[in-house]
């Protein structure tokens, strides 16, 4: 059974910075597009694009939003995609969710629908 489990998340000032992790297990996606999403607080039908990427073929996206100071990265011995977070604002509060691909492609999608696994999501919260 395929899981991806993300951690990390947490409460910080505006300006700091967290690293949230997603572990997964039951297959590797070394091949495979990984992205983190994320839901604000009265989104709650809207998970927006935040960073993905696919090793196959080298690409990484970033959403204009967090262009600069947020990065997307793997561990594949680990199996672990993370995205370290740099300053940080009040806006970034929200659901981080960690998604996966099934297949593998070139592609590095930024709709949540093309993604076939997701994680139960961490809390970020940034204070001003």
């Amino acid at each position: 059974q395929v899981q991806l489990v993300e951690s990390g998340g947490g409460l910080v000032q505006a300006g700091g910075s967290l690293r949230l992790s997603c572990a997964a297990s039951g297959r590797t996606f070394s091949s495979h597009a990984m992205g983190w999403f994320r839901q604000a607080p009265g989104k709650e039908r809207e998970r927006e694009f935040v960073a993905a990427t696919n090793w196959n073929v080298g690409s990484t996206y970033y959403a204009d939003s967090v262009k600069g100071r947020f990065t997307i990265s793997r561990d594949n011995a680990k199996n672990t995609v993370y995205l370290q977070m740099n300053s940080l604002k009040p806006e970034d509060t929200a659901v981080y969710y960690c998604a996966a691909r099934g297949t593998i492609s070139t592609i590095v999608p930024r709709a949540g629908r093309a993604y076939d696994y997701w994680g139960q999501g961490t809390q970020v919260t940034v204070s001003s």
